[in-house]
């Protein structure tokens, strides 16, 4: 794994644009998103990540010169990786990101610097909550189910779990810089690590649009992936959101199990119940071994300095 740079304190806003095959709307919305940020009154840097595209991304980043700075992945990693190589390059200590496919309006961006840069926040996201949401129905069912879940690992209301549109603070980000993946689950892993250690997030309502080219996101494939990522997430902040239901399930289901038992066939504890029982007991003190080194590791963890 590549090592991030030491972090230079320099006050400004790096905005981190991944691209992949996204020729059809990247010049105008570059043009659109260098109109926004100039009139930030910040200095900054648009970080362009070519995510080994197959199509002419590349030529029409390029086409830019100076005006924004463009890295490249040596093959196709993945949209987190390019968020990633984009914050071990970042100059700035407040970041940016957003996506080129156009589904995000770049005139929302000074309400989210505003909360992290004026307010002190630690992280603002863009809820798809506006006006004009253009989200797929198809992918409707998997985001609700994929917020409740969220939603109880959190211990609180998220208006918007996989936003692509936020602004940060980098050293905030950077202290769960290794749990972050390569895949789409980068936003919903930041959102997850930050709410669970106590960062200050906030959300403000933003439209969304409909999406220039094909989606790169795989119906089925993705939301598994989402659940399986939230399930990891929640053994690693809040462990005992995860066993402490299952174990009390257990311990219930066999008390009911013995006495249906015990009315029925006149036994109580025969072996079904006590494998019930004891796997009950068993999860509920994993449980709190993993909460208690939850606790040690976040203590550890939160002492690096990159």
């Amino acid at each position: 794994m590549t090592k991030p740079e030491a972090l230079q304190g320099s006050r400004g806003l790096t905005v981190i644009v991944p691209c992949y095959n996204e020729e059809g709307g990247v010049t105008q919305g570059m043009k659109d998103l260098i109109d926004v940020v100039s009139g930030l009154g910040l200095p900054f840097e648009i970080l362009a990540v070519d995510d080994a595209s197959e199509d002419r991304t590349l030529s029409c980043l390029e086409a830019f010169g100076d005006g924004i700075r463009i890295l490249r992945n040596p093959r196709n990693m993945g949209y987190g990786a390019a968020l990633k190589h984009g914050l071990r390059k970042a100059r700035y200590d407040f970041i940016a990101i957003t996506d080129a496919d156009g589904t995000y309006p770049p005139e929302h961006l000074p309400d989210l610097v505003k909360l992290v840069v004026e307010e002190g926040a630690d992280m603002a996201v863009g809820a798809r909550t506006g006006d004009k949401v253009a989200v797929p129905m198809i992918r409707k069912p998997a985001k609700w189910f994929l917020g409740r879940l969220a939603n109880f690992v959190a211990g609180q209301r998220i208006p918007d779990i996989n936003s692509g549109l936020r602004v940060f603070r980098r050293d905030a980000a950077m202290q769960a810089y290794t749990l972050y993946p390569d895949g789409f689950s980068f936003t919903t892993t930041i959102t997850l690590a930050m709410m669970t250690n106590g960062f200050d997030v906030r959300y403000c309502r933003i439209n969304y649009l409909k999406r220039i080219g094909r989606s790169k996101i795989h119906p089925i494939r993705e939301p598994v992936n989402f659940v399986l990522l939230i399930t990891r997430i929640s053994l690693y902040f809040a462990p005992l959101k995860l066993f402490v239901p299952v174990s009390l399930g257990l311990v219930a289901l066999s008390i009911a199990w013995g006495l249906a038992s015990y009315l029925l066939l006149d036994q109580f504890a025969d072996v079904t119940t006590l494998i019930l029982f004891v796997t009950g007991l068993q999860l509920g003190v994993l449980g709190m071994l993993a909460e208690m080194m939850n606790k040690r590791l976040h203590q550890d963890f939160q002492k690096r300095s990159w």
